[in-house]
C-alpha cells in the first residue's frame, strides 16, 4: 500500500505525522511510504533521515495521491482536492468542524480524526490530545519561567533570600499535571483547581496543594464526576463558589496556568479582567485554551500581550513549539490506530465493530458519518 506524508502548511504548524522510526516499521510491514520533501524540517527530520529508513521523498501531489494519507491538521481548503477519491486520511481532523468534515466527504475519502478516540484504556497508546497536552504542559511552565522577571526556585544567596514563585494552575487533566510536575522541578510553591473530585489525590502527589471548593447539591458532584475522561459544565452556583475562591489565589499569584478545555465548546472562563488586575505587577498568565477563546477574557489567541502589569500568553499551539518531541509521540498514536485499519493482509479496512475505529471515523462514501 502506497502511504503519504504530506507537509503541514498551516501557520505555525511544525510537527510531521510520521518519523523516521515510525516510517522504519511501516515499510518493515510491506508498505511503500513517500514522504513530501522538507516535510519534517521544523521537527528536526531532514529528507535523508527518512530516505535511511526506505521512505521515497516526493513532491505535495506524490505525498497527497496515495492509498493512505496521514497527517498532523486537517487539510486546508486548497489541499482538498489533492486527496485522491476512494483513499483514506488519518489525522488530527477536528470533529466539530462540520465545514472541513463536509470537504473531506465532497472529496470522496474516509477520514479518521484521531482526537475523537475514546478516553479508554484500550485507546491510550493511540490518545493524540493526551500525548500532545502533556507537552503543552510543559511548554507552557517552560514559557512562563522564560516571561517571569523572577525565579522560580526558592534561593539563599549572599546577597539575601528569593521566595519561591507561587504558581496556580487552573484545571488540571494531562497538561495541568504535567504543568504541575514541571513547575515542581523548577522550585515553585503550587495550587491547583478542577473541578473533579477525583484528581485531588493526584494533584497532592505531585507535591501541589489542591484548592478545595465543596459541593452542596447532587447536582454539582455528579457534574464533577465528568463523562468519559472530560469535564463537564458546572452548575452556576458551584462556579459562583469556585470563583471567588480562585481570585483569593490568583491575587496572591506570581504566575497562573489555565487549562481548561471542553471539547465542542467555547472555553469557561476561569480568571476574569478583574482578578488579572488584583495580580501583582510581573506577574504571568499562560493560557492554554486560547485557540478556544480563552480562559481569560483579556487573552489574544497568537499574541503575548501585557494588561495592568501582567503579562498573558496567547500561544494557540504550544506542542508545535515542542515539534521533535511532539511529532515523535503523535507519529507513535497514529501507528498504533493503524493497527486497527490495516489487515494482516497489508490492506485497509473498516471495522465497524471496533469503537475505536467507529468512535474516530468521520467520513466515507461522500458523506459526513459525525453529527
Amino acid at each position: 500500500m502506497l502511504i503519504g506524508v504530506p507537509a503541514e502548511t498551516l501557520a505555525g504548524e511544525t510537527r510531521v505525522a510520521a518519523t523516521p522510526e515510525t516510517v522504519k516499521k511501516l515499510v518493515a510491514q510491506g508498505h511503500t511510504v513517500r514522504v513530501q520533501s522538507g516535510a519534517g524540517g521544523c521537527a528536526s527530520v531532514t529528507d535523508a533521515g527518512f530516505a535511511a529508513v526506505g521512505a521515497e521523498i516526493t513532491d505535495a501531489a506524490g505525498a497527497w495521491g496515495c492509498d493512505l494519507v496521514l497527517k498532523v491538521r486537517a487539510p486546508q481548503e486548497s489541499e482538498a482536492g489533492l486527496l485522491r477519491p476512494g483513499s483514506t486520511l488519518v489525522g488530527m481532523l477536528n470533529p466539530f468542524d462540520a465545514t472541513g468534515l463536509h470537504r473531506l466527504a465532497a472529496a470522496g475519502v474516509t477520514a479518521y480524526a484521531l482526537e475523537a478516540a475514546p478516553r479508554t484504556t484500550r485507546a491510550q497508546s493511540m490518545d493524540v490530545l493526551s500525548s500532545q497536552a502533556n507537552i503543552a504542559g510543559y511548554k507552557a511552565v517552560v514559557m512562563a519561567a522564560d516571561r517571569y522577571q523572577r525565579f522560580f526556585p526558592m534561593l539563599m544567596t549572599a546577597a539575601g533570600t528569593v521566595k519561591a514563585a507561587r504558581v496556580v494552575i487552573l484545571g488540571v487533566g494531562v497538561a495541568g499535571l504535567q504543568a504541575i510536575a514541571t513547575a515542581k522541578r523548577l522550585g515553585a510553591v503550587i495550587e491547583a483547581s478542577d473541578v473533579r473530585p477525583s484528581v485531588k489525590e493526584q494533584v497532592e502527589s505531585l507535591g501541589a496543594k489542591f484548592i478545595d471548593v465543596p459541593y452542596e447539591t447532587a447536582e454539582e458532584k455528579e457534574a464533577a464526576e465528568g463523562v468519559g475522561g472530560y469535564a463537564r459544565p458546572m452548575p452556576q452556583s458551584w462556579l459562583d463558589r469556585q470563583k471567588a475562591e480562585v481570585a483569593k489565589r490568583v491575587a496572591q499569584a506570581d504566575v497562573v496556568i489555565t487549562t481548561a478545555l471542553i471539547p465542542g465548546r467555547a472555553a469557561p472562563v476561569l480568571v476574569t479582567q478583574e482578578m488579572v488586575e488584583s495580580m501583582k505587577p510581573g506577574s504571568v498568565i499562560v493560557d492554554l485554551a486560547a485557540a478556544q477563546g480563552g480562559n481569560c477574557p483579556l487573552t489574544q489567541p497568537g499574541q503575548t500581550v501585557v494588561h495592568h502589569g501582567v503579562t498573558l500568553v496567547g500561544e494557540t499551539n504550544l506542542p508545535a513549539l515542542v515539534a521533535a518531541d511532539a511529532s515523535a509521540l503523535y507519529a507513535r498514536n497514529v501507528l498504533d490506530f493503524l493497527k486497527l485499519i490495516i489487515n494482516p493482509e497489508g490492506a485497509l479496512h473498516l471495522n465497524r465493530d471496533d469503537d475505536i475505529v467507529v468512535a474516530c471515523l468521520v467520513a466515507h462514501e461522500g458523506a459526513v458519518t459525525r453529527a
